[in-house]
């Protein structure tokens, strides 16, 4: 029976089954065992433990970034500049800071690690790294940095050819600063979109608009709001999503309403007529429905048509304004209607 002792790191073969531990068990003090195996020696264990300390200061983030500094700069002894290995460093110490929490050094690093992809004609990982910089910066409530470091991964997945991926980088950007930032990142949704546009992927792009919709109500921009909706039409009516074409002139009109702006509204509503397929589509007809309410200065019709199906069926952030209305004193509007309609007193007709 073989069995293995922990106090003398050996195989031994006992003679007896029942017999647990070797007599005579060797220890710092004692000869080799009979099967020849040499006991550990504190030296040996001493050793082992500056193996295991040495290997922990290898991954210590502030020495590799040291090391890798190190590489990236010429001297006396070094008459080139290795960025493989330094990026390769930077890499590691940028992972080490991030799980310790270390945001700023961290972002830092991964700046340094974007860097050195770029120096070696990979943009790919160049903008991996930018966007892991970006996040970095979020975690320190640094906009300005989080749409800097996102624009820049944008411009080098734009190298690579990537239209999708720069584009995400921007919408990514976009969501990460819509609380700390909401200007700006209505700012980067809009670039994000232009370059789903520019490579002919407008249907990529309609969730984006959405969201620059969205962050200007909360802004209370309706006019802005209404404007990237239109664009989101225009891009619908591209590639002929007429659905979605329709849904969108629909939200923008009742965006209008929303700010109490009835003329803007009508106007609007008057160059969407334009499009055929609006003015016989189920949104159509439901925008003149609305506005005829409005003309009527009818609160109740208003409330009616603003919670029919045609309504219920657009944007969630439409559909909770939309509910809304009507937002101001309608009776006014009528007034004006009536005042439109009378004709003016001719002096010199007598009829």
């Amino acid at each position: 029976m073989e069995m293995y002792s922990l106090l003398t790191g050996c195989w031994c073969l006992l003679p007896q089954r029942n017999q647990v531990l070797r007599r005579g068990v060797h220890n710092n003090n004692l000869g080799p065992c009979k099967c020849g195996t040499k006991p550990d020696s504190q030296t040996d264990r001493r050793s082992k433990k500056g193996t295991h300390s040495t290997s922990a200061m290898g991954s210590d983030p502030e020495k590799l970034i040291s090391k890798a500094d190190k590489l990236t700069k010429l001297s006396f002894t070094r008459w080139s500049i290795d960025w493989k290995s330094a990026t390769g460093l930077y890499e590691q110490a940028a992972n080490g800071f991030r799980l310790a929490k270390c945001y700023e050094k961290a972002k830092e690093a991964f700046e340094k690690a974007s860097k050195g992809q770029e120096m070696l004609s990979s943009p790919w990982d160049a903008a991996k790294h930018m966007e892991s910089a970006a996040t970095m910066a979020k975690e320190l409530g640094n906009w300005k940095e989080v749409a800097d470091f996102y624009r820049r991964a944008s411009e080098l997945y734009n190298e690579c050819g990537r239209a999708q991926p720069a584009s995400d980088a921007l919408g990514k950007g976009a969501r990460a600063l819509e609380d700390g930032a909401p200007d700006v990142a209505v700012q980067l949704y809009t670039e994000a979109c232009a370059i789903l546009e520019e490579d002919g992927k407008e249907q990529m792009a309609f969730d984006l608009y959405r969201d620059a919709a969205r962050v200007y109500l909360k802004l209370e921009k309706y006019e802005d709001a209404a404007t990237i909706l239109i664009s989101l039409a225009l891009a619908a009516d591209k590639c002929s999503a007429t659905h979605s074409q329709c849904k969108a002139y629909l939200s923008a009109i009742i965006v209008y309403l929303y700010a109490h702006d009835f003329k803007q509204a009508e106007k609007c509503y008057n160059d969407c007529c334009q499009v055929e397929v609006f003015l016989n589509s189920d949104q159509g007809r439901c925008a003149g429905k609305l506005l005829s309410a409005y003309a009527d200065g009818d609160v109740e019709d208003i409330k009616r048509v603003s919670q029919s199906s045609t309504v219920s069926n657009l944007d969630h952030m439409i559909i909770k304004i939309a509910r809304k209305l009507p937002t101001g004193d309608v009776s006014a509007l009528k007034n004006e209607a009536m005042k439109d309609n009378e004709d003016p007193l001719d002096e010199d007709d007598l009829t």
